[in-house]
């Protein structure tokens, strides 16, 4: 026969299970657990095992245990979790990929029916089509303000209707009428609302960054540096190739404007004196680049025609 414990012997192991899972893991997500049944909690706990494991229970005692971690061993990391640890929250402490996680808890998802008093997370549409209900049924609609009609002795719905939306409450009618068609608008599971991975804290919207994503914001991070170093005249590793530029041309100008010299400027200076230089060059320069790409064809097709020579007359004549 099972020992019953008491409640100062259930918070003891809670905070030694707590303790452990705070020393063996340093990432964990913070999930929603509103609307979440046992049932449904028990096969995410199945879907996460090996290398996740499910924590709930009273943010009291939780945010108390996070403190006294802290305190013994001086690790303050697990302190940015206390200000999450508000509503109906549970921990997931995992060793896999914070994404996988996430994706693999989002499967776990379980349709719901409208209870009277709900907050709608989401639009519900009634779609049109037969109901299969008695023509005696069309109170309900009415009330509503469903567009009916009877067909082969039932009622069908003839346009989309917009019943619910996303932020209302559920009303009586509108229960009633979702549980007559057979319709669980709603679906309910665990929802990530933060992650925390070695004293860093951030939203599960980071995880779908990409390396792409990633290179796009740090380009554009040293853009901004770029330009702002460039507008306040003050030197950084990010604006230095576009000063050095710019100085190359400050020297170029006063090279052309006096008579100082050097030879990347004595080209420019040539070709200021006569601009027919620089067109002429640009041409000749295209024209080698076509003869050398039609040459290699003539090359390939003088190589072939003493092949054929060679096949015809085996390398000897009938007079020999």
């Amino acid at each position: 026969m099972a020992i019953k414990r008491t409640k100062a012997e259930k918070k003891q192991a809670y905070d030694k299970k707590l303790c452990q899972l705070l020393d063996e893991y340093t990432k964990v997500l913070i999930a929603v657990a509103d609307n979440v049944g046992s049932n449904q909690l028990q096969e995410i706990r199945k879907g996460l095992r090996g290398d996740s494991i499910v924590l709930m229970g009273k943010n009291t005692l939780i945010r108390r245990c996070i403190k006294a971690h802290a305190d013994k061993t001086g690790n303050t990391d697990y302190l940015e979790l206390i200000p999450l640890l508000v509503g109906n929250v549970g921990l997931i402490f995992t060793k896999g990929d914070l994404k996988e996680v996430r994706e693999e808890v989002a499967k776990y998802k379980v349709g719901a029916p409208a209870r009277v008093g709900l907050v709608a997370p989401v639009d519900v549409v009634v779609p049109p089509g037969n109901t299969g209900l008695d023509p005696s049924q069309t109170s309900f609609f009415q009330v509503l303000n469903i567009p009916t009609k009877i067909n082969k002795g039932t009622v069908e719905i003839i346009t989309p209707v917009e019943l619910i939306k996303k932020g209302d409450k559920v009303g009586s009618s509108e229960s009633a009428l979702l549980a007559k068609l057979g319709i669980r608008p709603f679906s309910y599971g665990l929802v990530i609302t933060n992650v925390y991975d070695g004293g860093s804290v951030f939203s599960p919207e980071v995880l779908d960054l990409t390396e792409e994503d990633l290179i796009g914001k740090f380009a554009a991070g040293v853009s901004m540096v770029a330009s702002l170093s460039l507008a306040l005249s003050y030197p950084t590793l990010a604006a230095a190739p576009h000063m050095f530029i710019n100085a190359y041309k400050n020297v170029l100008a006063v090279a052309v404007e006096t008579d100082y010299s050097y030879p990347h400027a004595d080209k420019i200076k040539e070709y200021l004196k006569d601009p027919s230089k620089f067109a002429v060059a640009a041409p000749v320069a295209a024209a080698d680049s076509g003869a050398g790409a039609a040459a290699a064809p003539k090359e390939e097709e003088k190589k072939d025609e003493p092949a054929e020579e060679s096949d015809d007359d085996m390398g000897f004549s009938l007079f020999d």
